[in-house]
Order: C-alpha cells, then structure tokens, then sequence
C-alpha cells in the first residue's frame, strides 16, 4: 500500500503538471531582448582584396615624430589617423616597389620635417597590394590632409601609364572601393593629390605650406578614375555618397 503525498511532494507535482501542459515555445517564437551592441552591422559588399603585408619602421620615435608635426600642421596631439574621411590616389615617381618602399622605410627629414614620409598601401605594377602601416596610423603623404587621409601608392611615373597596366589600375579600384565601403567615404572625397587643395578637409595650419601639394593623378586622369570607380560601385551594389567632387580651382 502506497502512502499519500506530503505537502512538499504534491506542490512539485503540481508544478510538473503544469509544465506538462504549457505548449512548447520555439527559439523563433520566443520574444528575444537584444542591445545595441548584439547587432550585427551590414555585410559588406565588398570583399577585401588580397593584400600582403610589407611593414615599415614605426616605432615609439616616429610616432612621436608624427605626433609632434600633427601639432604643429593640425593642432592635434596623437600619431593616430583620426577618422579617415578621405583616399588620396598617388604614384611613386620611381619604377620598382622597392625604391618607393625603401623611400618609406628611411624615415629621412622632408620639407626641414620628421617624420618621413608613408603611405598606407603601395600597388605594385603587377597589380599586388602591399600594406605599410595599420590604418588606425596617420601617414604623411599629402599636405593638409594627412589627419584624415588614407593613402595609396601606385608604383609608376606617370598617371597614364598606370591606367594602362589593367592589373594594376583594377587593383587600385578594387582596393578604394574596399575602403570607401569600410569607412563610409563619399565618392568626392576620392581624390588626387593634385586635387586637395579643393577638399573640404583640407587643414593647414602653416601659412607657407598651405598651397603645397603635388601634381601626380591630376584632375583630368582622376575623373576617369571616379567615372571607372562609379561603374564598379554600381556593379556590386555600393552606395557612393552623395558629395560630388568640386571642379579645381585657384589656391588662396
């Protein structure tokens, strides 16, 4: 003969009986509480190209170098790139990677200034993509707009001749495109380094140095280059901003 229940056993029954009968909940039916930081953000568009690592010399003196001529040209303390808003397309002006890597490497005294100057990326003429430094890293390449500006190197002398090495011109295309998707840049802020004293970022504390800048990926070649860009944007889906970037004018 079995005895009956206590108090204690009937309440755990109860509440297994009652768990019995209460339909199932899938995870997709449940309601679920998430925070801002459990969103996943968009999946890029485009991939990362294959990019290979060539580092350069960046210790603790050339950061402080860089921190130190960021305060003097831009009124910033920090070696850090500070939210890239802008590519800045270049060509090396010698004919081998090595030449321009080494140029990078030497982080010899330019304009009566250290540090030396760098770029981010360097594209050989084979169309191979080698990355210098981190990205978080400001890189003195262009005259007013080095707090802000990514720079690629295309290893050449002249901006024709890279737009007729297919490899490397599509590398170049790929690799800004890749950024612009990254960091949200606006197809105007693509530019030449001919072209940045028309950027809108532009900063230049040193009055002797505010007009500086060089002729290389000049307005005309640059505007084939953004037509090609936007060709390759609309291919793969990636939206180009909506700032348009400003015919050239005269310096002031």
């Amino acid at each position: 003969m079995n005895a009956s229940p206590g108090p204690a056993r009937s309440a755990v029954l109860l509440v297994a009986l009652a768990l019995a009968l209460t339909p199932a909940t899938s995870a997709a039916e449940s309601p679920q509480v998430s925070s801002s930081s459990e969103v996943s953000a968009p999946t890029p568009r485009v991939a990362q190209p294959d990019i290979r690592w060539r580092r350069i010399s960046f210790g603790p003196k050339r950061k402080r170098q860089t921190a130190g001529y960021a305060r003097r040209h831009y009124g910033l303390n920090t070696w850090r790139l500070q939210n890239p808003r802008v590519i800045v397309e270049h060509f090396t002006a010698s004919t081998t990677l090595a030449s321009a890597w080494w140029t990078f490497e030497g982080n010899s005294t330019y304009n009566g200034e250290k540090p030396g100057v760098c770029a981010h990326f360097i594209i050989d003429t084979d169309g191979t993509i080698f990355q210098l430094v981190d990205l978080g890293t400001m890189c003195r390449h262009a005259v007013g707009m080095n707090w802000t500006a990514i720079g690629i190197e295309m290893v050449g002398t002249s901006d024709r001749k890279i737009m007729r090495r297919e490899r490397q011109y599509e590398a170049a295309q790929w690799l800004t495109l890749w950024l612009m998707e990254r960091y949200g840049i606006d197809l105007g802020d693509v530019i030449g380094h001919s072209e940045t004293l028309n950027s809108p970022f532009h900063r230049e504390r040193v009055a002797s140095w505010r007009c500086l800048t060089h002729g290389d990926w000049s307005h005309a070649h640059m505007k084939v280059f953004r037509d090609d860009l936007t060709d390759l944007a609309r291919q793969e889906g990636v939206d180009l901003g909506s700032r348009v970037h400003r015919e050239p004018s005269n310096c002031g």
